[in-house]
């Protein structure tokens, strides 16, 4: 793809997506920032979810894996499904009725003040690595494929990047963000179908014949029933379960579209309908990443080492210009409309947990732009940490460390949800650090212990299980029958 052609598309990407800012913008206030004033339509939450949900690492991803493990992803997907109900039914109950803006203040009514700085901690630390991992990786392709030709440094276009995200979400933050990721949306999902039509096309096939080739062909293989496999259906089921309701459900940075909607009725209407939209987006992906190792057989292409090179080589090199635009537009619009996200998610965080801002204050206003352009800086310094180590086995761990983090999160919720009992508050947060160690330790010696057993994603469910049975144990007894499941708003 040539420079020109490149920088058009990415001048008309920004320029829309800086227009979208300057409208919502209009008369935004600190409450706008955190909240949108809980005034988002539900449809247009739930459709801008999609682009948060799938970053531009799942972008890449998900097509080339499909080469590796089928579509076992699926069941994954199913658990996913269900975990949005569950999220929907549950949680979002919970937060509309203590109106909450951090989702973490429910641990501080609920336990202590210690829980709520553990859990928002945790969330913290998991999605500032999370951000920072997922924008890396993409940074990376980018630029391999297009800046490197224009003689632009990977940590400037890293800088710019960082930059045009703040830039565009400063002023109406979550506001800003839900509108933008409708418009990425918009291009990631028509990327993925565009590309796919272009491919058919190439290959002779009508819709018909695209439809019969996915379905015959061998990697559209969905179930494992291996209960030692780690695609095994019910670890893969599972764990999607969990997921969801942890990466999502306990996440301020989904949760907090979630809560700009009007009322509890909106926003779980945006959850039914997002589960929906999210596995057929989903089954685009996995659809793609069939007609990819189709094409590759039919043309002669060798496979790359690395699944995640295949879909990038196939789109830049053998697809067209079309093709290079489609995937330049969607990588981008992934990338950003989960960068946006978390990056307003990580400034509402810290300006609620730890800076005990109020949200209604216009006074706040220069704190929270303070902790917004902290948080980009942040990010920008673990994305160059990153490129620095340049060992992408050592970044690939410290990404999956991060994840072992959102397991006290699952436990302290369920526990609070759960149960009725109260915990020695001054202990939770060793019980933080010492559940994913056990995790860990478990893990990496769970085939031995366990008669051949390989953990997957399920994972995240003994971690949380651990967080919670470590909170009975720190339970006060004079106050177990002291109902504090539900404080009051």
């Amino acid at each position: 793809m040539s420079a020109t052609i490149l920088f058009i598309v990415l001048l008309c990407f920004f320029g829309m997506v800086f227009g979208i800012s300057y409208l919502t913008s209009k008369n935004a206030t600190n409450e706008t920032f955190f909240t949108g004033n809980r005034r988002s339509p539900w449809y247009v939450v739930a459709f801008a979810m999609i682009g948060t949900t799938i970053s531009g690492v799942t972008f890449i991803s998900v097509p080339g894996e499909v080469g590796n493990s089928g579509w076992t992803y699926l069941q994954f997907l199913l658990g996913n499904f269900v975990g949005y109900w569950v999220v929907a039914l549950v949680l979002i109950p919970l937060y509309y009725k203590l109106n909450l803006v951090s989702i973490y203040t429910y641990l501080d009514q609920r336990f202590g003040v210690r829980s709520y700085k553990t859990g928002s901690f945790f969330f913290l630390v998991s999605r500032t690595i999370g951000a920072a991992f997922r924008m890396y990786l993409v940074a990376g392709v980018l630029q391999l494929a297009f800046f490197d030709a224009l003689g632009i440094p990977f940590v400037v276009t890293v800088a710019i990047a960082i930059f045009m995200i703040w830039a565009y979400t400063h002023r109406a933050g979550i506001k800003t963000v839900i509108y933008t990721d409708t418009l990425q949306t918009t291009f990631l999902v028509t990327s993925v179908i565009l590309t796919t039509i272009l491919i058919s096309t190439q290959l002779d096939m009508n819709f018909g014949d695209m439809v019969k080739a996915i379905d015959e062909h061998p990697f559209s293989k969905t179930f494992d029933w291996d209960w030692r496999s780690k695609t095994n259906f019910f670890k893969q089921f599972l764990a999607g379960l969990g997921i969801v309701i942890v990466m999502n459900g306990l996440d301020q940075d989904m949760m907090q579209k979630s809560l700009t909607c009007k009322n509890k009725r909106d926003a779980q209407k945006n959850l039914f309908w997002f589960s929906l939209a999210f596995i057929l987006t989903n089954l685009l992906f996995l659809s793609l990443g069939v007609m990819l190792y189709i094409y590759a057989q039919m043309k002669g292409i060798p496979v790359p080492e690395k699944s995640d090179d295949f879909f990038p080589l196939l789109a830049l090199n053998h697809f067209g210009t079309i093709a290079g635009v489609l995937f330049l537009l969607g990588i981008v619009s992934a990338t950003y409309s989960s960068s946006d996200s978390a990056l307003t998610a990580l400034t509402t965080s810290f300006c609620i947990d730890f800076l005990n801002l109020d949200p209604k204050s216009s006074d706040s206003k220069s704190a929270r732009t303070k902790v917004h352009i902290g948080f980009s800086v942040l990010i920008f310094l673990v994305i160059v940490l990153f490129r620095i180590i340049n060992n992408e086995s050592v970044v690939t761990a410290v990404f999956k460390v991060a994840g072992y983090t959102y397991g006290p999160l699952l436990g302290l919720f369920a526990f609070g949800i759960l149960t009725k009992r109260q915990v020695k508050d001054r202990w939770v947060p060793i019980l933080g650090i010492l559940s994913p160690v056990l995790t860990y330790i478990i893990n990496i010696n769970s085939e031995t212990l366990l008669g051949g057993y390989k953990f997957g994603f399920e994972l995240l469910l003994l971690n949380g299980m651990i967080m919670f049975a470590g909170l009975l144990i720190l339970t006060k007894k004079s106050n177990h029958d002291k109902d504090t499941t539900l404080p009051r708003a």
